[in-house]
């Protein structure tokens, strides 16, 4: 048995797309601990090899560079007998603003891209990563599924058109289907670069000497997650058939605001107490609040979120270069 209790794609061929980036390199670990075959696909356009270097060498990992734009020859041989997609590419919120055509490109363009081949080459199942930017500024709490979508953001635009395919596909030829919606994941391997997640901005910031800048006033709500708990709600959709043609809150539910989690962090950090909270210009399309509701996967599928986030950072944050990418896990057993 699996650490995360699931055997049913032991022996599937499976692609995980963005496969070498933050979220999709703990995919693949969890993929290959179940011991299905993984493709590990990814342009490394964000995504970089390090972050599955310590499982290179193991017999059902694989390594492709790919764009999943690529409708050519080569795309169709490494669909070629797979079982399930589990579609975690993506063209990442901040970059949707210095090129939101390219955001398309990959947001949505990607997906039907990729739902196409699916249904060519007679793939069972496609799990689609998308995010609660669908939502846009909520108004309704706790914000469940059926809550409207009013993106504010390029980025949410592009995901939920995104979305909507993965749902034409699922209606008009009866794919299997299940959308992921996930919100402000952290963990190990997270890119702290201007690109990357807050967590690990402001902790390569602390690191280096630097005070952590918070945009705006600082009381933006956030619901941290475990990255850890999306490789478990990603394997349990593929092989749960409750889970077919549904949208799921993909989120903790844990309540933090940006200006609690800088302060926290450098209560763990900073330990001569140097350094303090900038605050910036706010960002175009930043969302306020949430407050998600994470009933219907916690009912259908039995999963639990890590709610200890403070002690769960706290222990991650214990080894700075592995947080960070900058030294190779252990490899999965």
């Amino acid at each position: 048995m699996s650490e995360y209790g699931i055997d049913g794609l032991r022996g599937r061929k499976v692609i995980v797309t963005g496969g070498a980036g933050f979220i999709g390199s703990h995919l693949c670990e969890g993929l290959v601990e179940v011991g299905a075959d993984v493709i590990c696909m990814d342009d490394l356009s964000a995504g970089k090899t390090t972050n599955v270097r310590h499982l290179e060498g193991r017999n059902n990992f694989h390594f492709v560079e790919m764009d999943v734009c690529d409708d050519s020859a080569a795309m169709d041989r490494v669909f070629e007998g797979v079982d399930t997609v589990f579609h975690n590419a993506a063209s990442k919120k901040n970059i949707c603003l210095i090129n939101p055509h390219r955001d398309l490109e990959v947001n949505a363009g990607g997906a039907l891209n990729l739902l196409k081949m699916t249904m060519k080459h007679g793939v069972r199942k496609f799990v689609q990563a998308s995010t609660g930017s669908v939502y846009g500024e909520p108004q309704i709490f706790p914000t469940t599924e059926s809550h409207p979508f009013e993106p504010v953001s390029y980025y949410g635009v592009s995901k939920l058109a995104g979305e909507r395919y993965v749902d034409v596909f699922h209606r008009l030829y009866g794919l299997d289907t299940t959308i992921l919606r996930y919100f402000h994941v952290y963990g190990p391997r997270q890119e702290s670069n201007e690109f990357g997640g807050v967590v690990s901005i402001f902790l390569r910031r602390i690191t280096q000497g630097e005070n952590p800048v918070v945009f705006g006033h600082g009381e933006q709500v956030r619901s941290f997650t475990w990255v850890r708990d999306l490789v478990e709600a990603n394997l349990r959709v593929a092989t749960n058939p409750v889970a077919t043609g549904k949208a799921y809150n993909a989120a903790s539910g844990i309540r933090v605001t940006i200006n609690e989690l800088a302060r926290g962090m450098l209560d763990i950090l900073d330990k001569d107490g140097a350094l303090s909270i900038e605050h910036g210009e706010p960002l175009i399309g930043d969302i306020m609040e949430f407050d998600v509701a994470n009933g219907a996967i916690r009912e259908d599928l039995g999963l639990t979120f890590e709610a200890d986030f403070w002690g769960t950072l706290r222990t991650a944050l214990g080894d700075v270069d592995s947080f960070l990418g900058r030294t190779q896990p252990a490899t999965a057993s």
